[in-house]
């Protein structure tokens, strides 16, 4: 443990009563001792060495709440579910001796549901089939318990999930708190293995409701006229309301995804449908690529072959850099992840435009190499089973499927907000 951290941990009178704090893994601490850049860029300079400096750190996203588990009676988890009676079963077995209310969203069979919810002790309420934004609006009345947790009725929970998540919300800022859901070989709900404050922008910038801790406080009701996306409107209005959200990712909850390749291309497909009603909602909120002058004009060199103009505007971006951080080596490291970062960024969004993106790079191989990047890096990070050229693959298709989401709900809430790129950040 490094001495800074271990500085971290020592002050946990500074934070919630039963927290601690580690450093965000991309944390950057500069060479004077007493000076670091957080993850989203933000530079906090302290008087002295590292001591009492905890909360400044968490409150900046550059340190992150580790709070101990704690008891979980004062939790209701409510599932939605239609029909799926053998996932609904696995997920209150997951669950075990939790107070559960299943909500039946106009399952064609019943009965199939209620004998799931009587053998594990559920108690179970019907309605007409509205989606899941209606069924869990259906919950929040019959509920009289302070937190809620929302779990989709295909996942399964790790034991004492509850009791680790809850020690965030001893902190009264803290509106919700999610942990990491993954499943099949490349999850949309994965957000990565990185904690961090859930914000428009953020490096997480938005959690699902396929699990999730939420303070009954802060909570409203759900958008019904969301069919996709009523979560992230969800969390987007607690955090325009004041509220934290954090994300935990050392609570690992597994989604069962479609097993089929086609029935995940549409699940995207419905995904990135959203976007258009969402960026209605919260204007500024919903982009897919986030071009920062310099950074990007040096990938851009790169793609037209000219390295010496790449290492040029790389340069023009240390330089900035430099002035405020007084550190060349931290300003080196900042640039090299904001050229990264910035790559894979466009190569996502190109990714989007799918056949004809494809079409364009059989014609200049740079542009698939552009495209493959992220996924190539995600791959690697996350180091699934399946051979890294089906994961780029898929992930390609997915991609596509998703822009054609995004593009159809364009056209249909006739606005091009989520296909505009925001020039900001680094450079």
């Amino acid at each position: 443990m490094s001495r800074s951290t271990a500085a971290l941990r020592s002050e946990t009178g500074l934070l919630a009563s039963s927290a601690a704090a580690v450093l965000d893994r991309r944390t950057i601490r500069l060479r004077d001792g007493r000076s670091f850049l957080s993850p989203t860029g933000r530079l906090l300079r302290f008087a002295a060495p590292p001591a009492g400096i905890a909360r400044q750190l968490v409150e900046a996203g550059a340190a992150h709440p580790t709070p101990a588990p704690r008891p979980a009676d004062d939790v209701t988890v409510v599932v939605p579910v239609r029909d799926r009676p053998r996932e609904l079963a696995r997920c209150l077995a997951a669950l075990g001796d939790v107070d559960t209310l299943v909500v039946d969203d106009g399952s064609h069979d019943q009965e199939a549901v209620a004998r799931v919810c009587a053998r594990y002790g559920a108690r179970v309420v019907r309605r007409d089939n509205g989606g899941p934004a209606a069924a869990r609006n259906t919950a929040l009345p019959l509920l009289s318990k302070e937190i809620v947790a929302f779990l989709d009725s295909d996942c399964v929970p790790p034991t004492g999930w509850l009791q680790q998540l809850r020690g965030h919300l001893d902190d009264p800022r803290v509106a919700a708190v999610a942990p990491r859901v993954t499943g099949g070989l490349r999850s949309p709900l994965d957000l990565g293995g990185e904690p961090g404050v859930v914000r428009p922008g953020n490096p997480v910038a938005y959690v699902p409701t396929a699990a999730l801790l939420v303070r009954r406080e802060a909570l409203t009701p759900f958008d019904e006229t969301l069919r996709f996306g009523e979560d992230v409107d969800l969390v987007w209005r607690m955090v325009e309301a004041g509220w934290l959200v954090r994300y935990d990712p050392r609570v690992v909850v597994h989604h069962e995804e479609p097993s089929r390749v086609g029935d995940r291309l549409v699940r995207r497909f419905r995904y990135g449908t959203s976007a258009a009603p969402l960026s209605e909602r919260h204007p500024g909120a919903v982009t897919h690529l986030v071009a920062p002058p310099w950074p990007t004009a040096a990938v851009l060199a790169l793609m037209a072959g000219r390295p010496i103009a790449a290492l040029a505007a790389a340069a023009v971006t240390g330089q900035r850099l430099e002035r405020h951080l007084h550190d060349p080596a931290a300003s080196a490291r900042v640039t090299g992840r904001a050229v990264s970062g910035t790559a894979q960024g466009l190569g996502r969004a190109l990714s989007l435009l799918g056949p004809v993106a494809w079409l364009a790079g059989c014609r200049r191989p740079q542009l698939l190499a552009l495209m493959a990047l992220p996924l190539v890096v995600e791959q690697l990070e996350r180091r699934p089973e399946a051979p890294a050229l089906r994961y780029v693959g898929e992930g390609l298709l997915e991609q596509a499927a998703y822009g054609a989401g995004v593009v159809a709900g364009c056209v249909l809430h006739r606005t091009v907000r989520p296909l505009l790129p925001r020039v900001r950040g680094t450079g």
